[in-house]
């Protein structure tokens, strides 16, 4: 999942954090099996395999929504991963 993330996560400029699961006894338990799994601002896009299409749909609709608040601005919240 990774591997795929990174392009888009540069195309919009946002850093990936990997965390892993494993090592945080409540990630462990939130998550399960499903792993990998990509979050971004709290909301889990995907797990298994990355959704392109839901990822880029969010960092748009962050992006829209920081330009509303901000004009002129535009920033996405960091995205985890694992």
């Amino acid at each position: 999942m990774l591997a795929a993330l990174e392009p888009i996560a540069a195309r919009y400029g946002v850093p990936v954090d990997v965390i892993d699961v494993d090592s945080d006894p409540a990630l462990e338990a939130l998550h399960g099996e499903r792993v990998p799994v990509l979050m971004a601002d709290g909301i889990e896009l995907c797990h298994y395999h990355l959704d392109h299409d839901r990822v880029v749909a969010a960092l748009d609709a962050y992006r829209q929504r920081d330009a509303d608040k901000t004009p002129g601005a535009s920033s996405i919240p960091d995205s985890g991963q694992r």
